[in-house]
Parts: C-alpha cells; structure tokens; sequence
C-alpha cells in the first residue's frame, strides 16, 4: 500500500490520501486478518435509495472483519479523489483477544454488513469518531506503558458503541423505507410457500431472504428488530407457525406430514418451534380447537 510501517504491532490509523496507489492491485482481490473501520468521504448528492434521501453527507463508514475479501476493482474505475479526507482504523484480533471487548466483538453485527449498508454520518456524529480516532492515534504514537493497551481498546469499543447508537439513528431515520422492506420480506415468504420450494430446500434462511431483498443477513435481521422488534429468524418461525396453524385445522395431515409440508427435516424440530411460539405442542394445539 505504499505505506510507513505501523508504530504499534497490533493497530494503526493511517489516511486514505497517504496511500501510494499500486497499480498492481488493479482487478486483485485481498483478504485481511484484521478488523478494519474505513472512513470514506462522500460526493455531494451520490447517496439516495430508491426514491429516497435520508442520510446525511458529511462522511460513511464501512466495517470489515478478519478474512472478508475486498476487491480493488479495475484501474479504470480508481478515483484518486476520493481518497482525500479519509482514513482506515486497522487492528488484530490478538489485539482485543483477553480484553471485554474481545469477548463481545461478535455483537457489533454491522461488521457482517455489506459495503452498500454503511454508516452514514452527521457532521455531528463526524467530529465524535473523529475525537476517538486522533485518542488511539495519540496513545499508540506517544511512549508505550502499561495502561496503552488498555486505552486504546477502550477506545475503539467506545468508537464502536457511537456507531451502534447512529446505526440505529440511520434505521429510525430511514422508517418509510424500512417498512416497505418489511412488507417486501413479507411477501418474500409468501412467494416461498407457494412455490412448492419448502419441499425441495426446506424452510427458508435468513441468508435466502435476505439475497432475495439484497440485503445481507446482519443487515436485514437488525432492521427487523429495529422496525418490527423481531429478528428476521424470529419473524420466518412466526410466519411458519401461522401457517402451521392453518393445515392443522383445516386438514386431516399427521403432524409429521405438517412438518415435512413446511420444509422441516425433522418433525421433532418443527414441534420444538411451535411449542416456542404458543405455549402447546402441535398436536395439542389440533386438540384444544
């Protein structure tokens, strides 16, 4: 990348405009084993989602987690410009490995989330990450004791914690559009059940659902929970067992053939849910009604 070598073997702040451009990396792609949170400047203007325009334009920031792939893309398609204002924040894992925030990353699920479900900033919300970033900054370039450690990861949970509160500022801000995802998920598992495909791949993935809608899993399932207070896992069961509900009462099916009808490899599994959801067992609820 063209760049000085880190001060700190673990993390490292470096500005996108400090990066010498290698052409070599033109169309390559590259895994990293390291945690990353990019911060990219926007164009004026160049953020709208479908008829819509929520987010502000001062800033985006990307998450990305050991072992996901980036692709450089084309020479071509390279915009030195947009380089200018930005800035990466890179650590190891062993980094946070013994520390609280090692033991809790995996709740920050916006590190699963695609590059097109960023973080869109106020100016606000900009100078607040920006005060966290120049801290880390500062305690890994001054002299290293034994409290740097601590403070700098303090310091990028901290970081991470304002992104999960203006993420969930972004999906409050984004209502009209959230709910229209929650009708078009709706009838994504409509479409489902009437394609005979419950029989053929079983009950429908979060990950299924969330391709149909070009939305990735994390993404989906939190803007779910957000809008609806149910988990795209928690709302594919309750669809299930509504629907459950129906064929039991309106056929002469063995539970088992229920089971099997709604994609269920085992009609152990699909009565385990079910009782989750009402409290009886499936053949129990057939009984009382």
């Amino acid at each position: 990348m063209g760049l000085e070598a880190p001060r700190h073997p673990l993390v490292s702040i470096y500005k996108h405009d400090e990066i010498v451009p290698n052409m070599d990396l033109a169309g390559k792609t590259l895994s990293i084993d390291l945690y990353q949170v990019m911060f990219k400047m926007c164009k004026s203007g160049s953020l709208s989602y479908g008829r819509n325009n929520y987010d502000y334009h001062e800033g985006t920031l990307i998450f990305m987690a050991p072992g996901q792939v980036i692709n450089f893309g084309d020479e071509k398609e390279w915009d030195i410009s947009e380089m200018k204002g930005g800035w990466s924040l890179n650590f190891h894992p062993d980094l946070i490995r013994r520390s609280h925030l090692g033991q809790h990353i995996d709740e920050y699920s916006f590190f699963s989330y695609e590059v097109n479900e960023a973080l869109h900033l106020s100016d606000q919300e900009k100078k607040t990450i920006g005060e966290l970033r120049d801290k880390i900054i500062h305690e890994y370039s001054a002299n290293i004791d034994k409290h740097s450690q601590k403070l700098i990861i303090s310091n990028i949970e901290l970081m991470l914690d304002y992104c999960t509160r203006f993420y969930d500022r972004q999906f409050f801000t984004r209502e009209n559009l959230n709910k229209d995802t929650v009708s078009r998920f709706e009838k994504v598992l409509k479409e489902y059940y009437s394609s005979g495909k419950p029989l053929e791949t079983g009950v429908p993935s979060v990950k299924y659902c969330g391709n149909e809608l070009n939305l990735s899993a994390n993404y989906l399932s939190d803007l779910l929970k957000k809008e609806t207070g149910r988990n795209a896992q928690e709302h594919i069961h309750h669809f299930v067992v509504d629907r459950a509900k129906t064929m039991l009462l309106n056929s002469s099916e063995s539970v088992s053939q229920v089971a099997y009808s709604l994609g269920f490899d085992y009609p152990q599994h699909f009565s385990k849910v079910f009782k989750k959801k009402t409290g009886v067992s499936p053949a129990e609820y057939r009984t009382a009604n």
